[in-house]
């Protein structure tokens, strides 16, 4: 009986309004506040979805690629801009990243933070079925249903509570009316949950149907998707009732979303070139065993044989990312160009509708300069690097991937001071970037710098939540023999903030019980055997992230996924 009342007290609830519309709708309005915002407030929702985000950073399963990150969020927040008041009256930046996972699934953190699997990167076929997929996404995110759920929690607690109140008397009775009470109580409260997971999803359905037209995607795209799922998912879902899954059926939301789509104009558009390149570069990472190179280099075969330019040169693109993983830079290379010569001709003259061909001119850059990285003892190629990573941080100035790889090669080809020199400059104009201050570490190490170095690495560990970490790198950088007294100035009072940050996070008592439940609102498909599974997603017994993710149980709350 403690064990299930335990169990209640930390699941999802499950009750929702189904035709919630954003308060951007009604313009020239104050916002005169929700009743979430008591259980769980804009700022603390963005915090803890930061605070889980530095765990999934720290994980292998974290596919940080350039390209791909780069890809996802300005796909994501074009989206977003198509959806106004998504970002709340906190005006919280999306965050889109991609994870390493064989599973069909996407899921929404709190704050904003949204992940795709990279086995749904793969599966969509179209950039609108991705969009139907984000749409929801967002939709989660926008209409707070992480705090609503805790809200509503808050509730459905009192139902088992009256429950073993009622069976208390009953037992007086004898016989097992005590039982049979005690027993209707805690069925009452589960349903509850499960109606909620189920509102939720058909809202979230709505709200990214909407967005993913608003932005001009073909909105056919999310009843293409729902038709892959349903066919992932028949050999279990139909041995299940409907009124005991935590999502509605898959048929059902491929009726709602056709009747909604016969209302609405047919929009044709045409996918990125980028679109197709990103795929091929998560097909690279998702198994990077020999078996699954090995596969990876047979779907590239196959895809170069087709008509289609873009298949074509998301193929030779492939092949020539494989190859470079593969230690083969000069293939990769004859690759590369080969995919360059496929976009670069021109379309049939005479095709009717033909249009001119997209250039995802920012995607080959990044791999031309990878290709040359990755030959550190060709000099030649490392000059040339230099030079290629430069015009392209020109050329694409906001590109973070592009400005890590200038970095990268200014270290490589030995220009230590120029790199110093551009990656301060880097860390003042992106103070959230963990990846530019590893590189100014490298940088400092180069120059023998050993001070500058410790203190660039404890900043790169604060941005990804280890204080610790960084308090003893900060200690490190005070022994250091070239530490000057302006140094040592610095690090103290550093490591008197990094210490109050850290007492204050021990004494915040609240945000220890959050992060200890970490409730999930999992909202994502799986397969049978693990939709069996019953465990908190971010048990900190578990160590990766991602596998807490997968054996959650679909009944909590964070994080809001996509099944």
């Amino acid at each position: 009986m403690r064990a299930v009342a335990a169990a209640l007290l930390i699941a999802m609830p499950v009750a929702m309004a189904q035709n919630t519309l954003g308060p951007a709708k009604i313009p020239n309005l104050p916002t005169l506040g929700d009743t979430e915002r008591q259980d769980l407030s804009p700022l603390m929702e963005r915090k803890i979805g930061e605070e889980i985000m530095r765990d999934i950073r720290r994980d292998r399963d974290f596919l940080d690629d350039g390209p791909i990150l780069e890809y996802l969020n300005t796909f994501g927040n074009a989206l977003v801009a198509a959806r106004p008041g998504a970002r709340g009256e906190a005006n919280f930046d999306y965050y889109f990243f991609a994870v390493r996972d064989p599973q069909l699934n996407a899921f929404a953190l709190p704050g904003g933070f949204i992940a795709v699997h990279s086995a749904l990167l793969l599966a969509a076929q179209t950039e609108s079925e991705l969009a139907s997929v984000l749409g929801h996404e967002i939709g989660h995110v926008a209409q707070r249903h992480i705090a609503r759920s805790i809200g509503q929690q808050k509730q459905d607690a009192l139902i088992p509570l009256a429950a073993m109140i009622l069976a208390a008397l009953a037992s007086r009775a004898g016989g097992d009316a005590a039982i049979g009470v005690f027993m209707g109580g805690q069925g009452l409260a589960i349903q509850r949950q499960l109606n909620f997971g189920r509102d939720a999803e058909r809202e979230a359905d709505r709200i990214g149907f909407q967005i993913m037209g608003e932005a001009g995607f073909d909105t056919s795209g999310m009843v293409a998707f729902f038709q892959q799922m349903q066919a992932s998912t028949r050999n279990y879902s139909d041995l299940v009732p409907a009124w005991l899954l935590t999502h509605p059926l898959p048929s059902e939301r491929i009726a709602d979303i056709q009747a909604r789509i016969r209302a609405q104009p047919y929009k044709q558009r045409q996918d990125s070139l980028d679109f197709y390149l990103v795929r091929s570069r998560a097909r690279v990472l998702q198994d990077q065993t020999s078996t699954g190179y090995i596969e990876a280099k047979t779907f590239f075969q196959n895809q170069i044989t087709q008509d289609s330019w873009q298949q074509k040169a998301a193929g030779q693109y492939g092949m020539a990312f494989l190859t470079m993983k593969q230690g083969d830079t000069a293939s990769a290379q004859t690759w590369l160009d080969a995919a360059r010569d496929t976009v670069n001709r021109p379309p049939p003259t005479g095709v009717f509708g033909a249009a001119p061909h997209t250039k995802a001119e920012s995607i080959f850059a990044a791999t031309s300069i990878e290709i040359k990285l990755a030959q550190p003892d060709n000099k030649a190629m490392l000059a040339k690097a230099v030079q290629e990573a430069e015009a392209a941080h020109q050329k694409f100035p906001l590109s973070r991937g592009l400005a890590h790889q200038y970095g990268e090669a200014l270290i490589a080809d030995g220009k230590v001071e120029e790199a110093a020199a551009y990656l301060r400059d880097q860390v003042q104009l992106y103070r959230e970037d963990p990846n530019a201050y590893d590189l100014l570490a490298q940088a400092y190490s180069k120059q023998g710098k050993l001070a500058l170095q410790h203190i660039a690495l404890a900043e790169s560990y604060v941005l990804q939540g280890g204080v610790l970490s960084a308090l003893d790198q900060l200690n490190y950088a005070r022994k250091a023999p070239d530490a000057s007294f302006y140094d040592q100035a610095v690090i103290d009072a550093r490591e008197r903030e990094l210490q109050a940050r850290r007492r204050e996070e021990m004494g915040d008592k609240a945000k220890k019980d959050l992060a200890d439940a970490r409730p999930a609102f999992k909202a994502e498909m799986r397969s049978g055997d693990e939709a069996k599974k019953n465990s908190n997603p971010f048990d900190q017994k578990s160590g990766n992230p991602f596998d807490r993710l997968r054996n959650a149980d679909p009944t909590q709350p964070w994080p809001a996924t996509v099944r």
